[in-house]
C-alpha cells in the first residue's frame, strides 16, 4: 500500500499545479516511486479534476501498470511515466499542461525540439552550473497509441541523454527528479523558461 504521507504530498504538489494554471480540470498526471524491486508508483487516477485532487484519487501501480492498490483508472500515460523511470531511474515523473508548453510544442515540432539558454534560470536544473547552459527539449508527436509513444519517448531519452524535459505537440510539458522535491524544482524551472520564451518571441 501506498503511504499516506506520499499520497498527502502528492496531492499537495498537484493542487498546487492547478493553482499555478499548469493543469486545467482533468489534464496532467502526476507519480512517485514508492519502492523500487518490485517496482511500485504512485500515481494519480484518470478523469479526476486536479484542483479538487486529494489523497483518494492517488492510485498504486506495478511496472506493467496494473492497479495494485486505490479507486479508479489511471491514466492511460502511465505507460509513459513507466518509460521515463526506466530510462532514467527517476523517483518522480511530472506532466503538466500548460498553456506556453502547449503553443511552444506546436510552434517548434518541425525543428524537432525547443532550444533554451542564456538564461539564470536554467541553473535550477540538476548538474547545470552555468545561465551558457544549452537546455534542449525534445518535442514528440502526440498520440493515442501509447505503445508506440512510449517507444518514441525511450528514444528521444536515449539520444538526449542530457535533457531535463521533453515536449508533446500540442499537449504538455514531461519533466522529472530523483524524488518529488526534485522533480517539481525542474517543473517550476521549465515552466517559468517557457513562458519566457514564449512572451518573448511576442515582443
Amino acid at each position: 500500500m501506498v503511504n499516506e504521507n506520499i499520497k498527502a504530498q502528492l496531492a499537495h504538489r498537484v493542487r498546487d499545479f492547478y493553482a499555478r494554471g499548469w493543469v486545467y480540470g482533468t489534464s496532467g498526471n502526476f507519480s512517485v516511486v514508492t519502492e523500487r524491486s518490485p517496482l511500485r508508483l504512485a500515481i494519480t487516477a484518470s478523469g479526476v479534476d486536479k484542483g479538487r485532487l486529494d489523497q483518494s484519487h492517488i492510485l498504486e501501480v506495478d511496472s506493467a501498470g496494473a492497479v495494485r492498490a486505490g479507486a479508479g483508472a489511471p491514466s492511460a500515460e502511465t505507460q509513459l511515466h513507466l518509460a521515463v523511470i526506466d530510462a532514467r531511474s527517476s523517483g518522480a515523473v511530472l506532466h503538466t499542461h500548460s498553456v506556453w508548453s502547449t503553443l511552444l510544442s506546436d510552434a517548434h515540432f518541425a525543428a524537432g525540439g525547443l532550444a533554451i539558454s542564456g538564461y539564470e534560470m536554467l541553473k535550477g536544473l540538476e548538474g547545470v552550473r552555468t545561465h551558457e547552459h544549452r537546455e534542449w527539449l525534445p518535442i514528440l508527436e502526440n498520440s493515442q497509441d501509447m505503445a508506440a509513444l512510449s517507444a518514441d519517448v525511450e528514444r528521444a531519452l536515449a539520444a538526449h541523454p542530457g535533457c531535463h524535459g521533453f515536449l508533446l505537440r500540442r499537449h504538455g510539458l514531461y519533466t522529472w527528479g530523483e524524488d518529488l522535491d526534485q522533480a517539481t524544482r525542474h517543473l517550476e524551472v521549465l515552466e517559468f523558461l517557457l513562458e519566457v520564451v514564449g512572451r518573448a518571441s511576442r515582443l
